[in-house]
């Protein structure tokens, strides 16, 4: 079963007889998982595992659920804010989907975002961070995809809740897609809730709510605003200069779905939609299909995620143009709440590091 086919089925999009009680064997297997979580969790809080303090600072990203919440522009944001405040910063991430001897399609999309940021891939975050601090001079790090990474100690962890599908159709993995129950949201010390522009107020209110029942932090809130179209070549156009143009749309991402409602929120037409599974690696077949299906939905033009521009790196599928979509990331709420956090980081770094002799 492949991915769309997954989450189509454990969102109850598919029905049947079949997949009922496909949904009910997942769910009798979910307490299995909960409780390899909870005996995981509870051997670092009663300090039966190891953890690994670092000697600069570490800023941990991640989130609840498997898929994307927006962590690669998130993190980006963070770079600059720490760059800006002259920290030597480097990221930490474990490579996940990368091929041999390469790094995966995350850290390609970060070094276009923050070319002058160093990023270590290695399943082996503890020894990573030492080489970040004794190679590339490092001060502050930033662990991506790191909440349920124990092993290595955060000094603020930042967890993000996607607005789109915030709890994972409602169960723990494999029935659902939560990593960990709702109640891991005691340990962030930031809670950030992504895609908020995607939703309607009363639902953005109950997701507030339901995130104040395990903590009494102001959750911060964030977009990610379409800012050009960029491709392979690094040239860059106007997003409306596809405005009336039949778009052939594909993506290998998290959240598909939360891709496909960017680009119709522009007034962009979509003439044909492909999901790929998240950090599909695009092949010559692929890319053969591909060129077939543009020429066959008459594409003018063909539109992508930067994860999967950076992959395929090419500038048109066979003379259609393939253009990605380039976001930003934005602040709608909590900004003061997320500036005082990291400010209050650097100024406990700073302290303790003048106090050493």
């Amino acid at each position: 079963m492949n991915e769309k086919n997954f989450r189509d089925l454990i969102s109850g999009k598919t029905p049947g007889l079949g997949p009922t009680l496909a949904r009910g064997g997942l769910r009798l297997l979910s307490p299995f998982y909960s409780c390899g979580v909870r005996l995981r969790n509870a051997g670092f809080h009663l300090g039966l595992h190891t953890i690994h303090r670092a000697p600069v600072p570490v800023v941990s990203i991640g989130n609840l659920t498997t898929g994307g919440t927006g962590k690669t522009p998130f993190a980006a944001y963070l770079a600059h804010w720490f760059r800006d405040h002259d920290r030597q910063v480097c990221f930490l991430s474990r490579g996940y989907r990368a091929e041999s001897g390469q790094v995966n399609d995350e850290a390609r999309v970060l070094e276009q975002l923050c070319p002058d940021v160093p990023h270590l891939q290695n399943p082996n975050r503890v020894a990573s961070a030492q080489t970040a601090v004794t190679q590339f001079n490092a001060d502050l790090l930033i662990l991506d995809d790191g909440f349920q990474h124990r092993r290595l100690h955060r000094d603020l962890d930042i967890v993000l809740i996607d607005a789109v599908n915030p709890w994972g159709y409602g169960y723990l993995l494999p029935r659902g897609l939560l990593r960990e129950p709702r109640t891991g949201l005691r340990r962030a010390d930031v809670v950030v809730i992504t895609r908020v522009d995607q939703i309607d107020e009363d639902r953005l209110a109950a997701i507030r709510r339901q995130i104040g029942q395990y903590t009494r932090a102001e959750p911060v809130e964030v977009s990610f605003p379409p800012m050009r179209l960029i491709n392979a070549a690094g040239q860059t156009a106007e997003i409306n200069s596809l405005h009336g143009l039949p778009l052939a749309v594909f993506c290998g991402i998290g959240n598909p779905t939360a891709f496909q409602a960017a680009i119709e929120s522009l007034g962009l037409t979509i003439a044909a939609f492909r999901e790929f599974p998240d950090h599909h690696p695009y092949g010559n077949d692929d890319v053969t299909q591909l060129k077939r299906w543009a020429a066959d939905a008459n594409a003018a033009a063909a539109l992508v995620t930067q994860k999967d521009l950076v992959k395929l790196d090419m500038t048109d599928l066979e003379g259609i143009p393939l253009w990605a979509l380039e976001i930003g990331c934005k602040i709608n709420r909590g900004e003061e709440t997320l500036s005082a956090a990291l400010t209050r980081l650097i100024q406990s770094s700073t302290a303790s590091g003048s106090a050493e002799p």
